[in-house]
Order: structure tokens, then C-alpha cells, then sequence
């Protein structure tokens, strides 16, 4: 999927084990509200780093939401069996500066996709009772809230696999990655044309 904001291209695709780096600079970059959102509690960059390694040992799922190919915001979905798995736990991270801006929205939508594909029926969420942003975002897919004293527990049903479905998520994921591959080239173009506009030498 690919949505807009204002002239920058937003592009929804899975990251894939060997673009871990990406997703530990993405959750270093949460600023400490944020970061206590995702994980429940305040956590140390160590922490994170650490928490990156193993991420994609456990059939994890990550989907990250590029934006100026750069990666803002990311769903992760933890199947909770390792064989036949019908439920699953997710999770969320935005960066501040771009929250507010749909991207929970996008996230969520492909993560049901992904989730109903692999015969995962039941989505469970755990956020902070003040993450009223997450609770929206919840709300929107129809799940069953239920309130804990600092805890919100979320639970969203995702609908049955169709052929349509796998065949939506394939086509979604090739034209995220066609985006990808089309932002490199005009980052690299933008790079040599600052090169070529920078000042010659003066002669000695």
C-alpha cells in the first residue's frame, strides 16, 4: 500500500531480517513517551538494541510504514503458538514527529491482511491507559476494549483467508517495493546532484 502526505509518498511494505538495522535506529529514534508506549515501561537503548536481535528469530512479522524512504513507524505481529498459530500479539511504534498523521491507521489495516493469510483470527494489543492514540486506532477495526487499572487490552477479529486476500498482500507487497526501489533512485539522483552543485576549487 501507498499512501500520501502532502508531496511525500508514504509506503507501506514487511521489513525482512536482514533490514533489522533499520528497525533498531527506528525504535532508537522514539523519543521517551514514545518509546514507553511501545514497550510498556521506560527501556534503555541497550535494551533495544537487544530486543532488535531476537526480534525476527520468533516468526515475527514487521511491517514499517517509509516515508522519504526512511522508516517512521512499524507493527510488529507475534504469532503466539509456532505451529497453526489462530492468535496473535501487536504492537506499535510512531515516531513524534510523525504521529497524528494516519500511520497506526495503515499499519494496522496491513498487519489484519497479513494476520488473516496466515490463519491468524485474533489480534491482541496491550497499550498504556493514557495511548489514547492506539485505542482510536483500535477502535476503528472494532475491537473489544477491556480496562485494566494502567493497561488497555485490545482484541481485534480479522476475517477469514481468501484467494483475494493472498493475492492482495502479494500485489500490495510488490508495489511497496517498487516505491522502495523508485525512492532510492531519487535519493541517489538528489546525492549527485548535490555533488555536481557544489563549488569548484579555486585555483591556487
Amino acid at each position: 500500500m501507498t499512501d500520501s502526505q502532502g508531496d511525500t509518498a508514504t509506503v507501506i511494505r514487511r521489513l525482512w531480517p536482514a533490514e533489522a538495522m533499520m528497525l533498531r535506529d527506528h525504535l532508537l529514534r522514539l523519543d521517551s513517551e514514545s518509546r514507553r508506549n511501545r514497550f510498556g515501561s521506560s527501556v534503555s537503548d541497550a535494551f533495544v538494541a537487544h530486543y532488535v536481535g531476537r526480534v525476527f528469530r520468533s516468526g515475527t512479522v514487521v511491517v514499517g510504514a517509509f516515508i522519504a524512504g526512511e522508516l517512521r513507524a512499524a507493527a510488529e505481529l507475534y504469532p503466539l503458538s509456532e505451529v497453526l498459530a489462530h492468535e496473535a500479539e501487536a504492537a506499535f511504534s510512531v515516531e513524534s514527529g510523525f504521529q497524528n498523521a494516519g500511520l497506526g491507521t495503515l499499519l494496522m489495516e496491513r498487519l489484519l491482511l497479513v494476520a488473516r493469510n496466515r490463519g491468524i483470527r485474533v489480534l491482541q494489543m496491550n497499550c498504556l491507559a493514557h495511548n489514547r492514540r492506539m485505542q482510536m486506532v483500535a477502535r476503528k477495526f472494532a475491537a473489544d476494549l477491556s480496562f485494566d487499572t494502567d493497561q488497555v487490552v485490545a482484541q481485534v477479529t480479522a476475517p477469514y483467508a481468501t484467494p483475494l486476500s493472498l493475492v492482495e498482500e502479494a500485489q500490495a507487497e510488490a508495489r511497496a517495493v517498487a516505491g522502495a526501489f523508485m525512492q532510492a533512485q531519487r535519493n541517489a539522483a538528489g546525492r549527485l546532484l548535490d555533488l555536481w552543485m557544489l563549488p569548484l576549487p579555486k585555483a591556487a
